[in-house]
C-alpha cells in the first residue's frame, strides 16, 4: 500500500513537472522513486511469492525424484523377477531332461531284462523239452525191448516147446536186444 501511495505521489510529481517544465524533462525525484518502488516490489515478491513458488517447486522435484526411484525401485525388482524365472525355467529344463533320461535309462533296462527272462525261459524249455523227449524216448525203447524180449519168448517157446526159467528168460531177451541194437 505505501508504494501505490507512492506511486501515487510520484505521478503527480510527473505531470506537475511536465506541465510546468515542458513536454520531456527527467525529475531526479521521480527517478529516485521509480527505483524505490521498483526495490520495493521485488522485496515483497521476494518475501511473499518466491517462497511459497520455491517450496511448491520443492514439492514437486521431490514428487518426481520419488517417481524416479519408485520406478527404479520397480524395474530392478522386475528385472530380478525375470531374472529368477529364467532360472527356475532353466532348472525345470535340466529336470525335465534328467527325468526322461532316466525315464529311457529304466525302459532300456526293463526291455533288456525282459528279453533275457524270455531267453533263459525258451532255454528252459529247450532243456525241460529234449528231457522229455530223452526219457519218452527210454520209455519207448524199453517198451520196445519188452515187447521184442516177450515175441522172441514166445516164438522162442513154440519152436523150443518148453518152459523157460525167469531168469533163461532174462538172459534171451538182453542177447537178443544186444544183437538187435548192434
Amino acid at each position: 500500500m505505501g508504494s501505490l501511495i507512492l506511486l501515487s505521489e510520484a505521478a503527480q510529481a510527473a505531470e506537475t513537472a511536465t506541465q510546468e517544465a515542458g513536454l520531456v524533462s527527467i525529475d531526479a525525484w521521480i527517478v529516485i522513486a521509480t527505483i524505490c518502488n521498483l526495490f520495493l516490489q521485488m522485496f515483497l515478491i521476494k518475501k511473499f511469492l518466491f517462497k511459497r513458488v520455491q517450496v511448491i517447486l520443492d514439492k514437486r522435484r521431490e514428487l518426481a525424484e520419488e517417481d524416479l526411484r519408485k520406478a527404479r525401485v520397480s524395474r530392478d525388482e522386475a528385472e530380478r523377477l525375470r531374472t529368477e524365472y529364467e532360472s527356475n525355467m532353466e532348472q525345470a529344463r535340466e529336470k525335465a531332461t534328467q527325468i526322461i533320461d532316466l525315464a529311457q535309462k529304466n525302459a532300456t533296462q526293463k526291455s533288456d531284462e525282459i528279453i533275457r527272462e524270455a531267453s533263459q525261459e525258451a532255454v528252459a524249455m529247450k532243456a525241460r523239452a529234449e528231457a522229455d523227449i530223452a526219457l519218452e524216448r527210454r520209455k519207448a525203447v524199453n517198451e520196445v525191448k519188452n515187447e521184442i524180449g516177450s515175441m522172441a519168448m514166445e516164438i522162442a517157446g513154440k519152436v523150443i516147446e518148453r518152459e523157460v526159467s525167469e531168469q533163461d528168460h532174462a538172459k534171451l531177451i538182453d542177447e537178443f536186444i544186444e544183437q538187435v541194437g548192434t
